[in-house]
């Protein structure tokens, strides 16, 4: 009984320690970076913003005196331009915990190195809404008593995110490629408008009333997007994500406004009379979509 008994404590022993207890990993770091991101998931919940526990992240940041966004809320231009002046903030449970929730919040570099993590926030709480809510309340008393104070680091303005390295000059020839795909789209979008006024005129003896938009009524190659997107800067363009939120695809700068070349695709997307349209060319032909982006 006596070794059923020990081995038993250690077992608690080790389920209190997950993780290695209160140490806080050089908070002082923070001091160099500008704004913190907030994602909209962490790993350990199943949904986006589950029991508000991102949304109360980027909440108490803002409300000790940092400066953090959720990730699809809009950017300051320096922050478009360089991700590198960010943390990441990522909220990460102890799996291991025995009968008490236990937390930390660790913020990572755009190269995904860990820089700063809190102490571990704890609670007893047996509902997750509220064991969630105090754990992380506990976790960012790192921050919170912190005397937080910016200080720009030349070294750091300096970088891009490895994340974001493709280069954002794009060659004339590409500009003149995307220039020219666009005026013959045009094009075809005049010539299958026309072949689709003169076939209801074959097929109507009175006349039509106006469409509500004749772009999408008479264009037989755009399929409507049912669904929206969402388009985050990056730092040489944005990348588009669904509500899932999943990257769909990578837009990359070119010099012509509202005109951006797709990642690793045979395509473009731009706007024109107030839309946003996805042009993809196969090589052997081309389609035509509308995609319906905030920005």
């Amino acid at each position: 009984m006596k070794h059923i008994a020990l081995i038993f404590s250690m077992v608690v022993l080790i389920s209190f320690n997950g993780f290695s207890q209160d140490e806080v990993i050089n908070v002082e770091a923070i001091d160099n970076y500008k704004y913190i991101i907030v994602p909209l998931k962490y790993e350990f919940l199943s949904d986006t913003d589950q029991y508000q526990i991102n949304s109360l992240t980027k909440f108490l940041f803002n409300k000790y005196g940092y400066t953090a966004f959720l990730e699809n809320d809009p950017f300051p231009e320096d922050l478009r331009r360089n991700r590198c002046l960010a943390l990441k903030a990522e909220v990460v449970k102890d799996r291991g915990g025995f009968l008490s929730t236990k937390l930390i919040i660790n913020l990572m570099d755009c190269n995904g190195q860990l820089i700063v993590a809190s102490k571990v926030g704890k609670s007893r709480e047996k509902e997750f809404k509220i064991s969630y809510n105090l754990a992380l309340r506990n976790a960012f008393e790192t921050f919170q008593f912190y005397n937080y104070t910016y200080k720009p680091d030349p070294k750091i303005e300096a970088l891009s995110s490895n994340l974001n390295n493709e280069s954002s000059n794009i060659s004339n020839e590409e500009t003149k490629k995307a220039e020219e795909e666009i005026e013959r789209l045009k094009q075809e979008v005049a010539a299958l408008k026309q072949e689709k006024v003169e076939e209801k005129s074959a097929m109507v003896a009175v006349p039509e009333p106006i469409a509500k938009d004749e772009k999408l009524a008479h264009t037989k190659v755009l399929s409507e997007a049912s669904h929206v997107l969402f388009a985050q800067p990056i730092s040489n363009g944005f990348q588009v994500v669904d509500t899932t939120p999943k990257v769909v695809m990578i837009l990359l700068e070119t010099p012509k406004t509202n005109t951006f070349i797709v990642k690793d695709q045979n395509a473009i997307v731009y706007k024109e009379d107030g839309f946003w349209y996805l042009s993809k060319n196969d090589g052997k032909s081309t389609s035509l979509e509308t995609l319906n982006i905030k920005f």
